[in-house]
């Protein structure tokens, strides 16, 4: 009998315990398929900062993050569902949505307020100026996001693209060309083409960083993106992503130094004096801008995200022209005050 009392007392106490809700630590983490725009490289920092001092897993997340082949490539693998969120071009992203409505993807966090774009040329090979590319050879990779916005540039600084031969170059070999000057200039990420022909050899008063927004091109850059079924089926994880990234991004602004050093970790190959220049000209450059000092990282002015789409269907005939609001969806950023800069 006292057996049979103590077996119906350890059952019945294990039910209780069944029943007691769980706690943090039994919470279910939802997985998050992440896909960066490139390698691991200075600009990455933010990402990976947020994931390597757990702020991901704060949020209830387990966040797997991967490099990709240029800006374009994250909208293609979030679109087909191969991943749930990606960083990549926004103007790439609104051309995509005219061509495939069905895939109604949206950007929900700008990080480049102020977008990379650029046309890289060197000094000495004739190229100082927008109008100076008339008469040269451009290396573009066709998949590259700046590249996509070259009609925009030909069209804002008068330039004769029939008087420009371009060369259709890899990724991994257009910085060495223009090194080599089998090219007089290429397109790219101002951040990555300048530290990358330095690293190459080339004198840095001989290179020439024409930032397309400089020169007419007034678009946004690379965003966090994410598909619409993931969105739907986890709206909270969204949120929690992007409250993260926002604190890790607050901290890699606030010290580029510092969060550096979790790219260096990430990338066996990459030096920290490098990916540090990479990372605080990305800061000064294209995410610390008069738009985010005043109205905080992460949102759109509406009225310049209109005027980028008008900008957009200069050198592009839309089906559709779309809506700011069918663009960007501000419904998952942090509130305005976590998002403000000091």
């Amino acid at each position: 009998m006292p057996n049979t009392r103590i077996a119906i007392l350890a059952a019945f106490a294990g039910l209780l315990l069944a029943q007691v809700p769980a706690g943090p630590a039994q919470a279910q983490t939802t997985p998050v398929k992440f896909t960066l725009d490139w390698k691991f490289e200075g600009p990455a920092a933010p990402f990976l900062l947020a994931k390597e001092k757990g702020y991901f897993a704060e949020e209830g997340l387990a966040v797997t993050i991967d490099t990709a082949a240029g800006s374009l490539e994250p909208i293609n693998r979030v679109a087909s569902g191969t991943y749930d969120m990606g960083f990549g071009d926004i103007n790439s992203l609104i051309k995509f949505g005219d061509q495939n409505p069905q895939a109604a993807l949206k950007a929900v966090y700008m990080v480049y307020n102020k977008p990379a774009f650029s046309i890289v040329g060197r000094k000495s090979l004739g190229v100082a100026a927008p109008k100076d590319l008339e008469g040269k050879t451009l290396g573009a990779p066709a998949p590259d996001g700046a590249y996509a916005q070259w009609p925009i540039f030909v069209e804002a600084n008068g330039i004769d693209a029939a008087k420009v031969k371009i060369e259709n170059v890899g990724f991994p070999v257009r910085e060495p060309m223009l090194a080599q000057g089998a090219v007089q200039a290429i397109t790219g990420f101002s951040f990555s083409s300048y530290i990358n022909l330095k690293a190459a050899g080339v004198p840095a008063d001989d290179i020439s960083v024409l930032l397309m927004a400089d020169y007419g091109v007034d678009l946004y850059g690379n965003a966090i993106l994410v598909s619409p079924a993931f969105a739907k089926a986890h709206p909270e994880a969204v949120k929690g992503f992007l409250a993260a990234f926002n604190k890790a991004l607050k901290e890699t602004i606030a010290d580029p130094a510092a969060a550096v050093e979790y790219v260096v970790a990430a990338n066996p190959v990459a030096t920290e004096a490098t990916e540090l220049e990479r990372l605080t000209m990305a800061v000064e450059q294209n995410i610390v801008t008069d738009e985010t000092k005043a109205n905080g990282l992460g949102a759109v002015d509406e009225k310049r995200l209109a005027s980028a789409i008008d900008q957009i269907g200069l050198t592009y005939q839309f089906k559709a022209k779309p809506q700011p609001g069918a663009v960007f969806d501000a419904s998952f950023l942090p509130d305005a005050e976590a998002r403000k800069l000091p």
